[in-house]
């Protein structure tokens, strides 16, 4: 059965390899399953946006096993899908606190309606096969920009959550000289560990900083006294974090997030723009990733990807699912690349990976332990955004009316401490500087319609938003 539905022998593998292959790539993106409901419930960062972080590690894990399975009956391709690292802070710092100040007392809900239409419409541009015509619209260069953006924000909200970058008066910001914070402690001995076995190609290194950021904290909680010096007391380790109460137990009831997307406040034009921004988001995340990932498996034919149709629609369907059920947009892993180094090369590694991500369900307690404490999840955050930031080099930087405006966006995003805003300065300048460069036609309608509407967006409702 399993050769006739993936053609094993045809594509030169066999069950066992996609087996170990469907671990790796498991391994390589489980930290998603913590991070995931840290970020959308606000665990991460101390302010709760009202999402159940319970409710939203259910929905992670659901929309990512619903989604690529998908991929692997309809593509049969080795590609993982999640709900993708980027989405999810523009989710939370951007989509949440946009509806909010348009004045919807439901701001999550409205943004998980923002998530929602945004899927339908890849999912009605897949099936029409117009995605080509959004994804050209944006040039190379202002897509690496766009990622190497988000990795930075990232990174530096990263950085944040573990205490070493602290506000200040004078600075804004600054660095945290007290090493010898148990907080910091946690952070250092995940970024490192994670960063060694990284660079050592270690399978699942971000997942093993993970557990060894936790394996510390649960030590220094046991040995240090909560009434020792101030470090000690006033750390996040004292406050914060708690031993789970056990290891396995069912999963966490769907209920607080389970179809609570408003979908009819999502269509108002106060937040259009924000579908728009995820739709985009969706389009150079899909592509990309299966760009990327299909080059390295072999599977592209005259710079052509079959079965491209397949793999978008579980895209889509996956981001829809994932609104319905409570989460952020959902989207193919560049980290699959690890199930296809390790030899998987049909759909069956993406069953693996589907199952495994049910099985994850029945870990709550653990979840939730290190989901609850930030410098356990930075490190992950700071190496994913180092990943994404790699898309600077391929910005074409001798090309100003490209550079700038890329140039913008990468420091627009963590600058203003908002992906929607920093993409609006380089979306803004972009057309405006080819066309005062004598090279307008290079910009495409679509991107001068697209300044436009964000001007008009900026000058009458964010304006307003104060």
């Amino acid at each position: 059965m399993l050769e006739r539905l993936f053609r094993l022998s045809e594509n030169q593998t066999s069950a066992r390899t996609e087996l170990l292959a469907g671990v790796t790539t498991f391994l390589t993106m489980a930290y998603i399953i913590v991070v995931q409901p840290a970020v959308l419930s606000g665990a991460m960062f101390g302010t709760p946006t009202g999402m159940d972080f319970g409710a939203v590690t259910t929905a992670t894990c659901l929309a990512a096993a619903l989604a690529t399975a998908l991929m692997a009956l309809l593509a049969r391709y080795p590609i993982a899908q999640a709900p993708g690292m980027g989405e999810n802070f523009f989710f939370v710092f951007s989509a949440i606190p946009a509806a909010a100040a348009a004045g919807f007392t439901n701001s999550w809900q409205v943004a998980l309606g923002t998530v929602f239409v945004s899927g339908i419409l890849f999912l009605i541009l897949s099936l029409a096969g117009l995605r080509e015509m959004i994804f050209n619209a944006v040039s190379p260069s202002m897509k690496c920009a766009i990622a190497a953006g988000i990795g930075l924000f990232i990174a530096f909200i990263g950085l944040q959550n573990a205490g070493v970058i602290v506000k200040d008066p004078g600075s804004a910001v600054k660095l945290n000289a007290h090493f010898a914070s148990p907080d910091l402690m946690v952070f250092f001995a995940g970024l490192l560990t994670t960063a060694v076995l990284h660079a050592r190609k270690v399978r699942g290194s971000i997942l093993w900083g993970i557990v060894a950021a936790t394996a510390l904290a649960v030590a220094l909680k046991l040995t240090l006294p909560p009434s020792g010096s101030s470090l000690v007391a006033n750390s996040m380790l004292v406050k914060q974090f708690v031993f789970a109460k056990g290891v396995v137990a069912a999963p966490p009831s769907l209920a607080p997030t389970f179809f609570q997307m408003d979908i009819a406040h999502a269509l108002s034009p106060k937040m259009l723009p924000f579908v728009f921004v995820f739709l985009f988001m969706l389009v150079f995340d899909a592509i990309g990733t299966l760009i990327g990932v299909c080059e390295q498996a072999g599977f592209m034919r005259d710079n052509k990807l079959p079965r491209a149709k397949q793999a978008m629609v579980s895209d889509a369907v996956g981001t829809v699912a994932g609104a319905a059920l409570g989460t952020s947009t959902v989207t193919s892993f560049v980290e699959s690349a690890a199930g296809v180094e390790q030899g998987g090369r049909t759909g069956l590694t993406g069953l693996v990976v589907a199952a495994l991500f049910l099985l994850a369900l029945f870990f709550s307690p653990l979840i939730a332990m290190v989901g609850s404490y930030p410098p356990i999840t930075a490190p992950a955050l700071v190496i994913v955004g180092a990943m994404m930031a790699q898309n600077a080099a391929r910005i074409d930087w001798k090309d100003y009316t490209e550079s700038v405006p890329a140039f913008l966006v990468m420091i627009g995003i963590p600058l203003s401490y908002s992906i929607a805003d920093g993409l609006a300065l380089g979306f803004i300048s972009y057309p405006i500087i080819k066309l005062f460069s004598g090279r307008g036609r290079e910009a495409g309608w679509l991107a001068y319609l697209l300044a436009i509407v964000l001007v008009l967006y900026f000058i009458f409702v964010r304006s307003k938003m104060g």
